[in-house]
């Protein structure tokens, strides 16, 4: 089974539930995982209720949207693997300092406790400022592994750094090989 969470950058939902409706269309088992953002708002991409919906429909399962439905994916309930797609640059901070107050971030704790692959897919606005460190610290962690980055804007907004949605897949299939996909930055 692999875990598949969603966090704030609203921009970028409609890429994710393309890869993960392909990921169900490819046969794998998914659990669905969103923030507390994700769980509470409305936004001009959608409605909270109706992408929980829509997650639900593609995984056959409810959407786990409590840190405490969170805790036992890592010594109860085992995942092959964890997507956090995307991921915001707040997420990714909280991931970098160990901090758990959301059920995404409870979520990666637990799971990266039985040593399986954690996927980032990041959308962050500020990556190459704010979230830079962030972004090293968990490159050296293990388990851990990124899509692909680029910069989405580079005049417009020089900081921002989104992953490439169509290389999540591979990425996955190379974490699970314990190999960081290549070349990270394009």
């Amino acid at each position: 089974m692999i875990g598949y969470a969603l966090c704030g950058s609203f921009c970028t939902h409609k890429r994710s539930l393309e890869v993960l409706r392909s990921l169900a269309d490819y046969g794998h088992e998914l659990l669905p995982i969103v923030s507390d953002c994700v769980y509470s708002t409305d936004t001009r991409f959608g409605t909270a209720a109706s992408l929980c919906e829509e997650l639900k429909k593609i995984t056959g399962r409810e959407v786990i949207h409590t840190i405490v439905d969170a805790e036992p994916l890592g010594p109860k309930i085992h995942l092959d693997a964890m997507i956090i797609s995307p991921c915001t640059g707040n997420t990714l901070a909280k991931l970098a300092r160990g901090i758990t107050d959301t059920p995404v971030t409870m979520a990666a704790k637990a799971h990266l406790r039985s040593n399986r692959p954690l996927v980032i897919a990041l959308s962050s606005n500020d990556a190459l400022s704010a979230n830079l460190q962030s972004i090293s610290i968990l490159l050296e962690r293990k388990h851990v592994y990124f899509v692909p980055l680029s910069q989405d804007d580079p005049k417009g907004k020089p900081h921002s750094l989104v992953c490439d949605f169509s290389l999540l897949e591979k990425t996955l299939q190379l974490a699970i090989e314990g190999k960081q996909i290549q070349p990270l930055f394009q």
